[in-house]
């Protein structure tokens, strides 16, 4: 594969009955590149004991002919740890620019926004939300109250405990996917989200969910997933960017054959948010027994069992409201 940079632009049946049961009360096409990277990124990597990894450019990815491994029902086995490559969720179009308005910004400079990692919005070109004025409004409203939350609406929703939602569960911490007939599963350090791909039709309208509700269906080394259902209640990271009940995902999770990385290509649509549907890119990679477990993309431990075979063992983040991994306050609780 080529790297190019787009511009600005072991768990058990018990947790998966957990998972399926959560469902109830939680939740386009390839990107186009831009010009090849003067110098190709290596693959993120952390630093064991903690650290968030992050690389600049990342390669596209084709979605086409899926030549890997398969589960028993015939899915793309892509089972395994994940994480993505860029950032955590400070600042959604400037992902390496920190958090906006930050009256305490990290020391070292930030240099020119060229040399940072481009924006998740991959279309437009602008890289940009197209909100409609009044909800751009509200975002800058919400830039500034962070820091000194006067209100409810100011208090980032992880740190109240409340699932990522999406596309935010992608970047905050790295996360399992788990495969089983008719279903893949997500479990994210902030909730649980269940892809059905058994052909049952969408929940009723009325029955809102932080991770919405999910259909798919594979083409090739492609998931595609149609979602909706959201409660309008998640923002996009710490930049204060949502979509409303009323929107709607169209996914494609585009795995490379390698199964090494995978590029999360989705389109927004929102007509009572944003003035036209938009591109979202997310890439991410995978996280094996080979890497060392550490404070962000990889948190897991080795399992103690018997057997040679190496199991890795992810345990649940328990959050309560104001506990130190997520609620230490609006501008001094990142990590």
């Amino acid at each position: 594969m080529d790297t190019h940079k787009y511009t600005p632009l072991g768990i058990g049946v018990l947790a998966v009955m957990a998972a399926l049961f959560s469902l109830t009360s939680q939740a386009a096409d390839p990107v186009k590149p831009a010009a090849p990277a003067a110098t190709p990124a290596p693959a993120a990597q952390a630093p064991a004991g903690g650290g968030i990894a992050n690389e600049r450019a990342f390669p596209a990815i084709a979605s086409g002919k899926w030549t890997g491994k398969r589960t028993a029902d015939g899915q793309p086995d892509v089972s395994g740890h994940w994480s993505n490559t860029i950032a955590n969720h400070n600042n959604f179009t400037d992902p390496q620019g920190g958090i906006p308005n930050d009256p305490a910004p990290p020391r070292r400079p930030l240099g020119p926004r060229e040399e940072r990692a481009p924006s998740r919005v991959s279309d437009p070109v602008s890289g940009e939300v197209p909100f409609q004025p009044w909800a751009l409004a509200k975002v800058k409203e919400f830039q500034v109250g962070f820091h000194n939350p006067t209100e409810p609406r100011f208090v980032e929703p992880l740190a109240r405990c409340a699932p990522g939602g999406i596309p935010k569960s992608f970047y905050w911490h790295g996360y399992e996917i788990a495969q089983y007939p008719g279903y893949i599963v997500f479990f994210f350090n902030s909730g649980t989200r269940i892809i059905h791909l058994d052909g049952k039709p969408h929940l009723a309208e009325n029955i809102k969910l932080w991770n919405g509700d999910s259909r798919g269906h594979w083409e090739g080394n492609t998931l595609v997933v149609d979602v909706g259902n959201h409660n309008g209640k998640a923002l996009f990271g710490r930049s204060g960017e949502f979509i409303s009940e009323n929107g709607k995902i169209q996914e494609r999770y585009i795995f490379d054959n390698s199964n090494k990385r995978y590029n999360y290509v989705a389109t927004f649509t929102d007509p009572s948010v944003y003035t036209r549907p938009f591109e979202v890119t997310i890439p991410a990679r995978r996280w094996t027994a080979d890497d060392k477990p550490n404070g962000w993309h990889f948190e897991t431990e080795r399992s103690n069992h018997p057997g040679k075979e190496v199991l890795l063992d992810r345990d649940e983040r328990i959050c309560a409201e104001n506990n130190g991994g997520f609620g230490l306050g609006a501008s001094r609780g990142r990590k």
